[in-house]
């Protein structure tokens, strides 16, 4: 008997609509998906809250999705985790934030919180953060220092306008030792394409080498806003002192948490304090500095972590390769550490038998090409499908092009997706 390879399509962020009102997904012609849905058995998955090990009624993500998939259960996630650690109050008895103030404390140093603020909860976690200003509100922390990511991709493109000032009248009434220092949009501090460049602008204004200054921070949001400029691409600025030097940065002796929960995104920022050897730019002598991050970034990185992953022993690549199999992972830029890290379990290696192909992304926003790198993904696969026993590719189009809110190409990148759909199934019949 001959065998067919097995298939795994992931139409990232493409969901069922069953609000009223006119969609994307509605609009877009896409005959391929309508036949599978005529001929063909189907059903529906819950990819969001406890079913993928978030709480109840949060949205799911990429991260989560490709976790839940590869390792064939529940995990429940950073966030849920966390969330319940602050509940039954181990969290303010956790070893690695206790740690970091030691440190701070026995060196006379500053407590530095390094993260992104939004409510758009896929990358960090607005509670996760008053969690950790309470933790030094009671561990007696003299000076707390926040440097903030804007958002605008996960959460409302100008949310900082009315979420700033909301953290800024509860810093004032229940942690007065603690101030926001700097401001910093999220397309440069927590670039995943390694574009470095924008790295080392994020880099250089957390440490008070090289930035915009402000003295109010809802001032320079406005200002920004003013501009045409986002939460997303906010340039990174200090909050200056008297003397128009930063009121606040990263220096010997201080302890730094990053509150991110995500690993992806926050990792080339991490790189560019943590790692031993660095090249991609020139950094700031600093020594004597307590990094920890509340998960762990990647394996080799030299950071304490507060809450280390929960260990996926058997996800489905590993059980592929242990039968022997063949099989291999596609995905442009945007997507390949969510094909390859997420779906495997946590784990960078690839397993034995298995194959990766990266294709790179387009260096423009995605709504200005919504075709993104489908097509090159297509051809990849036809070529590739006779070959293996198991694929798993990611098409990023309806995710990557949905978040800008262009509705047109939004269509557009649906459109690409069921013609692209058409040639394997074509190809396999």
């Amino acid at each position: 008997m001959n065998y067919r390879p097995l298939v795994l399509v992931v139409f990232d962020g493409f969901g069922i609509n069953t609000l009223p009102g006119e969609s994307p997904m509605q609009s877009a012609k896409k005959p391929t998906l309508d036949e599978l849905n005529q001929y063909y058995l189907i059903t529906a998955l819950q990819a969001s809250g406890l079913a993928v090990g978030l709480p109840w009624g949060e949205e799911g993500n990429s991260e989560v999705g490709h976790l839940t998939m590869g390792a064939g259960r529940v995990l429940y996630h950073h966030l849920p985790r966390i969330i319940v650690s602050i509940q039954d109050g181990t969290f303010f008895e956790n070893k690695v934030l206790l740690e970091a103030v030691e440190h701070a404390n026995t060196h006379h140093g500053v407590l530095h919180f390094v993260g992104l603020y939004s409510t758009g909860s896929v990358h960090a976690y607005i509670d996760h953060l008053y969690a950790l200003l309470d933790f030094a509100k009671q561990q007696n922390v003299p000076k707390v220092e926040l440097h903030l990511f804007g958002d605008g991709r996960d959460g409302p493109i100008r949310e900082l306008r009315t979420s700033l000032p909301q953290l800024e009248e509860r810093l004032k009434r229940d942690y007065p030792n603690a101030e926001i220092v700097s401001l910093i949009g999220r397309h440069f501090s927590m670039d995943r394409e390694e574009r470095w460049e924008l790295t080392q602008e994020a880099y250089d204004c957390l440490v008070g080498r090289k930035g915009s200054a402000f003295d109010v921070p809802k001032k320079y949001i406005d200002t920004s806003y003013a501009g045409g400029v986002t939460d997303e691409f906010l340039v990174p600025a200090w909050k200056a002192n008297e003397k128009g030097e930063p009121a606040g940065r990263i220096k010997d002796g201080d302890a730094v948490i990053f509150f991110n929960f995500r690993e992806d995104s926050i990792r080339q920022i991490a790189h560019s304090f943590l790692s031993d050897k660095f090249d991609k730019f020139e950094r700031a002598p600093l020594s004597n500095v307590y990094y920890a991050t509340l998960t762990e970034y990647e394996k080799w990185l030299p950071a304490h972590v507060a809450f280390p992953a929960v260990d996926v022993e058997w996800p489905l690549a590993r059980v592929i390769s242990h039968a022997n199999l063949k099989q291999f992972h596609i995905a442009e830029t945007e997507k390949y550490a969510h094909v390859t890290y997420f779906f495997n379990g946590g784990k960078e290696t690839p397993f034995p038998g298995e194959d990766r192909k990266l294709i790179p992304s387009a260096r423009v926003q995605f709504d200005q090409k919504p075709e993104m790198s489908a097509e090159e993904i297509t051809q990849a696969l036809i070529t590739a499908i006779s070959s293996y026993d198991f694929i798993l590719i990611n098409f990023a189009n309806a995710d990557m092009v949905g978040h800008t809110g262009n509705f047109e190409a939004t269509v557009k990148a649906i459109e690409m997706l069921d013609s692209c759909l058409a040639s394997p199934l074509l190809f396999s019949r």
